[in-house]
């Protein structure tokens, strides 16, 4: 194992570490006699009440700490390196990967794929167990690091090493069993490709991820996003309108069949599928509490409720202002809808909603955190904004004010000539942005933030 320093880069106030006068610049050693590899051993480690922590401060002087705190309580310091290591990086080369259908000349940091088990318990993030050694197995064991997310794809193992271009691929599925046995709890995803992995394909890997059940809570079936930056690739083919039509007749029935035996859907659509198919969205109480939101399932029928419930809970009034919205093409239509019910309430509040094509990417990427600020401008130039544009959380930066390509908020205002806003989180924020109310503070966005599915 390579040396990693945990050089201190924070003491947060008021915390145990401020109270033991540790600073900025100090070093972590050990806890309770062990190294710390990454932040999981040092969370792991600090959730004791009695502690043990060794110190190097930064005239080299050694500090061994007894500490004893409540079960779980955070000792207050924050790390140069917020990770505690090094990220790994994707060893596969998979046919539908997003990442090799991005354009030069992008940061570097959109180029990187990651795929690390602790992203996936820390952050959600999807990985595909090839990267998994038996020493990261049995600390996920050990740790009970749950959930861990689990990109399957299909759970045939010839078809697995062709999709990953990795020979050890279908090999690597084995670790799930290995997982389910120690009762971790899993979600799963299928990136479904026409042609591939759907139809019969589809089907047998269905049946035997529910053997999972109740260790896999979920899997997901998101449709693969296909930039116009493919030359060269996997000769991949969108899905058409008939093929959403007959993927969602599979999810229905083994939703039906799955709900039955252990009363779980289990199986679920990604959003896009129901926008192909000219289909409603399924009822709430079918998301089994939305297990895979940041995926793209259940996000919109999520954000329409909370709208709903947010307008239902207003008497309204005369207030008489204009404002816009700019959206991916996507999300579009639902926003329309809850703007329809907000104006019987406020027929003085004008709103234009503008769905905006994905030029960069390719008009089939319809999802407002694919829209680059360029596009975001073209799409708006000489359109009525009113006094205020409304632009969703995920087209941006996570926890700043830039999009893709790099455009700042501050560039967009300026081009447009217009004062702009971001709109966090939930349809209860949203429908407080229309009316130029404050939104919740600190909310978490998810209206339309999509990751990379690999």
């Amino acid at each position: 194992m390579k040396k990693n320093r945990h050089m201190i880069s924070r003491v947060l106030p008021g915390s145990i570490a401020e109270e033991l006068e540790l600073q900025k610049g100090d070093e972590l050693l050990a806890i309770n006699g062990q190294k710390v590899e990454d932040i999981l051993d040092y969370r792991y480690l600090c959730n004791e009440e009695e502690l043990t922590v060794l110190i190097r401060r930064a005239d080299g002087e050694e500090w061994e700490l007894e500490i004893e705190k409540e079960f779980e309580e955070d000792l207050g310091l924050e790390f140069e390196n917020a990770f505690m290591d090094d990220y790994r990086s994707c060893c596969n080369r998979c046919i539908f990967c997003f990442i090799d259908q991005m354009p030069p000349g992008m940061r570097k940091t959109l180029y990187f794929k990651d795929d690390d088990a602790r992203l996936s318990f820390l952050q959600g993030n999807y990985v595909t167990l090839t990267n998994l050694s038996e020493r990261d197995m049995d600390r996920i064991i050990r740790y009970h690091l749950e959930p861990i997310n689990i990109s399957f794809q299909t759970m045939n193992p010839q078809l697995r090493c062709r999709m990953l271009n990795n020979r050890f691929a279908g090999e690597a599925l084995k670790k799930a069993d290995r997982l389910a046995q120690a009762g971790i709890e899993m979600n799963g995803q299928i990136v479904l490709c026409k042609g591939v992995n759907d139809g019969e394909e589809l089907e047998g890997s269905i049946r035997r991820l529910a053997e999972y059940i109740p260790s896999l809570r979920s899997v997901s079936v998101v449709p693969v996003g296909l930039t116009r930056f493919r030359d060269g690739l996997y000769p991949l083919e969108p899905f058409e309108r008939e093929d959403a039509g007959q993927m969602l007749k599979i999810i229905e029935r083994w939703q039906e069949e799955l709900y039955q035996k252990y009363g779980t859907h289990f199986v679920h659509a990604g959003d896009e599928w129901y926008l192909l198919a000219g289909r409603e969205l399924p009822s709430e109480e079918s998301y089994d509490g939305y297990p895979q939101l940041e995926n793209g399932v259940g996000m919109i029928r999520l954000f329409l409720s909370e709208a709903m419930e947010e307008l239902a809970a207003r008497q309204g009034d005369g207030r008489r202002h204009a404002v816009s919205i700019a959206t991916g093409i996507l999300a579009a239509p639902y926003l329309q809808m809850v703007i329809a019910e907000l104006q019987k309430k406020y027929p003085g509040v004008s709103v234009s909603v503008y769905p905006v094509k994905n030029e960069f990417f390719g008009e089939r990427i319809t999802v407002a955190g694919l829209l680059t600020g360029q596009d975001v401008r073209s799409a708006l130039l000489g359109k009525e904004l009113g006094e205020r544009l409304l632009l969703p959380y995920s087209m941006f930066r996570s926890g700043e004010q830039v999009f893709l390509d790099d455009m700042t908020l501050e560039d967009l205002k300026e081009a447009l000539q217009v004062e702009a806003c971001i709109v966090r989180s939930s349809g209860k924020d949203f429908v407080r942005a229309v009316l130029l109310e404050e939104q919740s503070a600190g909310a978490k966005a998810h209206l339309y933030e999509v990751t990379e599915r690999e």
